[in-house]
């Protein structure tokens, strides 16, 4: 019967004597296979407990057996419930007959558990009166007695559903009914068959596009503004399972880190491939103090007013914190004000563990270049192939890493007897040379000691000694694929790809060469599914990925922003923030990440603040740590029309660029006066900005960014006319040139002799189309930090080229940037401690 309907029925046949536990097992393999849309558990009624029932999940019930299913029938809610099979046919089969059953007393013979609770609650529905007996004769005449003058019956027989007449107790009741099997199996078994059929349509019908149905959590804003940490645990957040719900996702689409963070799979990809994307919205800024300006804290004001304000879609995709930052100058990263990512501690912290994948994964490849270069200048070609293909019971056999480097050396015998001696020879010896490894080892922590070291000084490494270095973790190559792949194998396929150094013939030599890409991908394979949270006012935010913007392309995952892009649909909106001015993180934004995603923005909002543009406009000297000079808390409208005519004008011509229109976003501080923020909203606007609006989030939270909010989804609707800087064809040097002209405003650029001679290597190598990162400080647009404004007339000195093959750009170094940031004299860290009592977190902002 089921395949005439095309139904693909499995039988499981379990031992006679197994346990519950064993029961319950199997039905859990049942509840995760996404191929089964019911079961049936046909086992003997000892073995139908209530925790074998409530084990079986109620989508899959197609029995109704299950609490939750008897409820929802009881509660007349079948919208996603099944009413149980035994119990429809029975109800069918007294349809069928010529005499209405409404107003008739039905005595009803063996209806314990749940299907008794059904069929009684279907006839009760019918206008049936129901009474329930045991099967005992006894028991039959005590529920009769007390009926002895209820009218005459009316004889019904119904097939082999036994509605018969029982002597003594016929006369009492209208109609009997035993419930057993007999009789009815073949109209069941369809019954239930049909059960099947309308779960498997449940199921596609969920595997659409779910309408949102976020519930905002209200914010009533104190003055003054707390502390971040007095706000953030202020507000109760909501379940992540209940937040996932909210916005469409599916229960097997997560995966719980705890109550207020989730892992998202990349599965939801695939099941709305088919749904269009929502609008795309970049914020960036103009060039920073070493304070920053608070792009982050805009996202998340930004998305709280669209989505808890104005009621639409909204997602807010961020970078993961480093811990070097949170402990050491500029603390968290969660926004900050009425403006968070909550909880903030977990934000700030370890999050779901990422960045120590990502820094397991490196270390890995560091661990292995070290160790192979040790084993191949101590042991001969025969030793080495006999460890690296070792013979287990009798056979020998490459593995399928080994085999794709047979490839890449032209070598197509996969039979390791067969190799030849220089085959051999090949195979085994990369002849790294230790004067040409770029790899790195990594650490999440600001330690300015480890900027250079000397490995192999043990006597077990016989003296192969060489000076090396640690990087922070997030300047890892590693995190900047894990931001730029686009699924699992992509990831994978870059991780292999990436070269960690040079033989002494001058090839490259790969993570695949070495061996280590499937070890990697594995560590790797849960840092690829973004992290769920959600901000102060309840809204989605997908946390993932960290890349600096000085020395990596600094913006948040592809992953992570097209995931989004699905999940709020046509009409939604994604905000995602590229780090620090549009010239750093904008710019890469576009030519790197644009360039691997193949998304393109609808708006750029560009954050400015007055205390910015007065740096820009000629004031003192701003640093962490120290007062603000009074020319930045005192009316200065001289400095603000200066930075706004030099440094913010710029940055909204750098956008233009790319063809984005441009909404200027100020964030107000208290101590900016209202002829200030008029000014600059004047100017901005007088610049080329779609429209310039004042930002209050941070002391308001969403209703202090419905002004931005609005003219984010006016400027939207305008259309957009994006386009690269350059072409990938264009050679390595020209591309480098384009950027430091007509984007930092630069004369020309002077290549050191390294720097020429890397640039000829990568040519040689077939790098040359790779877009490219500028590694720069982010304090000024020229290559020195004290340079505000706009510079002008500056030569851009790039001293050296380096080539992230794996994550698929080059990077040029200007000036003397440095990929492991140092501690300062008052670390962050001192402000931050534990209360062992409550656990509670001080200090961490």
């Amino acid at each position: 019967m089921a395949g005439k309907i095309g139904l693909n029925i499995t039988q499981i046949c379990l031992p006679r004597e197994c346990t519950e536990d064993e029961i319950i097992e199997e039905v859990l393999k049942l509840n995760e296979d996404p191929r089964v849309h019911g079961v049936y558990l046909h086992l003997p009624p000892a073995s139908l407990t209530s925790r074998v029932l409530n084990t079986l999940r109620p989508e899959k019930d197609v029995d109704g057996v299950s609490d939750l299913n008897v409820g929802r029938l009881v509660r007349g809610d079948m919208s996603q419930g099944f009413t149980p099979p035994l119990a429809n046919a029975v109800m069918e089969l007294l349809a069928r007959h010529d005499t209405p059953m409404e107003g008739r007393t039905v005595l009803v013979v063996g209806g314990e558990g749940p299907l008794g609770v059904a069929l009684q609650c279907l006839m009760q529905r019918g206008g049936m009166v129901v009474l329930n007996s045991r099967r005992s004769s006894e028991g039959l005449q005590k529920q009769v007695c007390p009926h002895r003058c209820m009218r005459t019956h009316t004889h019904i027989h119904l097939h082999k559903v036994h509605l018969q007449n029982v002597n003594s107790v016929w006369n009492c009741f209208n109609l009997i009914i035993e419930l057993e099997m007999s009789g009815v199996g073949p109209l069941t078994a369809a019954l239930r068959m049909r059960n099947v059929v309308q779960s498997s349509s449940r199921w596609a019908q969920g595997q659409q596009y779910r309408p949102w149905t976020l519930r905002s959590l209200k914010l009533q804003p104190l003055s003054p503004v707390p502390s971040d940490i007095e706000i953030s645990r202020a507000q109760t957040p909501k379940p992540v399972d209940q937040l996932a719900q909210e916005i469409g996702l599916l229960q097997e689409e997560t995966e719980a880190y705890g109550r207020t963070k989730a892992k998202v799979r990349l599965s939801l990809l695939d099941r709305l491939r088919e749904q269009p994307d929502g609008k795309y919205v970049l914020v960036a800024g103009i060039t920073p103090t070493p304070l920053g300006e608070g792009k982050s804290t805009v996202v998340i004001g930004l998305v709280q007013a669209l989505s808890a304000h104005l009621k639409l879609n909204s997602f807010a995709c961020l970078r993961q914190p480093s811990q070097g930052p949170t402990f050491g100058v500029k603390g968290g990263a969660a926004g900050g004000g009425y403006a968070q990512v909550i909880p903030m501690e977990e934000f700030n912290l370890h999050l779901t563990g990422d960045i120590h994948a990502i820094t397991a994964a490196n270390n890995l490849v560091a661990a292995a270049i070290d160790a192979r270069m040790l084993h191949e200048a101590t042991q001969t070609d025969k030793a080495l192939y006999s460890r690296l293909v070792p013979s287990v019971n009798g056979v020998r056999r490459f593995s399928p890493i080994q085999i794709a480097r047979l490839c890449r050396l032209g070598i197509s015998e996969i039979d390791p007897r067969a190799l030849t001696p220089q085959e051999v020879s090949s195979f085994v010896r990369l002849d790294l040379d230790p004067a040409k490894v770029t790899w790195q080892r990594v650490v999440d922590t600001n330690d300015r000691f480890l900027r250079k070291i000397t490995v192999g000084q043990a006597s077990t490494e016989k003296g192969h000694v060489r000076e090396t270095q640690f990087d922070i973790a997030v300047a890892s190559e590693i995190m900047a694929i894990l931001a730029l792949a686009d699924g699992l194998g992509d990831m994978k396929t870059r991780l292999g790809r990436m070269v960690v150094g040079s033989s002494r013939s001058g090839q490259p030599i790969t993570a695949e060469d070495l061996g280590v890409s499937g070890a990697l991908a594995v560590l790797m394979k849960d840092a690829i599914k973004p992290t769920l949270m959600q901000t102060l006012e309840g809204s989605p935010v997908f946390v993932h990925a960290g890349p600096f913007a000085n020395i990596a392309h600094g913006n948040s995952s592809v992953l992570a922003d097209k995931l989004a892009l699905k999940l709020v649909g046509e009409d939604g909106f994604v905000v995602t923030e590229a780090g620090f001015g549009a010239d750093i993180g904008m710019e890469k934004f576009f030519n790197i990440k644009c360039r691997a995603s193949g998304l393109r923005p609808n708006v750029v909002v560009l954050v400015a603040t007055v205390r910015a543009l007065k740096m820009h406009g000629g004031g003192p000297n701003v640093s962490a740590g120290s007062p603000l000079p009074r020319e930045y808390i005192d009316e200065n409208l001289s400095l603000v029309t200066k930075g706004c005519s030099s440094n913010l004008r710029k940055q909204i011509q750098i956008a233009h660029l790319f063809g984005v229109p441009v909404v200027v976003a100020l964030n107000v501080f208290k101590t900016d006066t209202q002829a200030e923020i008029d000014l600059v909203c004047q100017m901005a606007k007088e610049s080329g900005a779609a429209d310039a609006v004042p930002c209050h989030h941070w002391a308001r939270g969403g209703r202090g960014s419905v002004d931005l909010a609005q003219a984010v989804k006016q400027a939207s609707s305008q259309p957009s006319h994006f386009q690269f800087l350059y072409s990938q064809e264009t050679p390595i040097v020209e591309k480098i040139r384009m950027i430091a002209q007509k984007v930092y405003g630069a004369d020309d650029i002077e290549l050191s002799p390294e720097a020429q001679a890397k640039i000829d290597y990568y040519n040689q190598q077939g790098y040359g189309k790779l877009p490219i990162c500028m590694a720069k400080t982010h304090l000024s647009l020229s290559h020195l930090p004290e340079k505000k404004g706009t510079p002008t007339g500056f030569t851009l000195p790039i001293r050296d080229i380096r080539a992230s093959i794996g994550a698929g750009f080059i990077y040029p170094l200007v000036g003397t940037m440095s990929t492991m940031p140092g501690l300062p004299t008052r670390p962050c860290f001192y402000d931050i401690d534990l209360d062992p009592v409550t656990e509670e977190i001080t200090g961490l902002f």
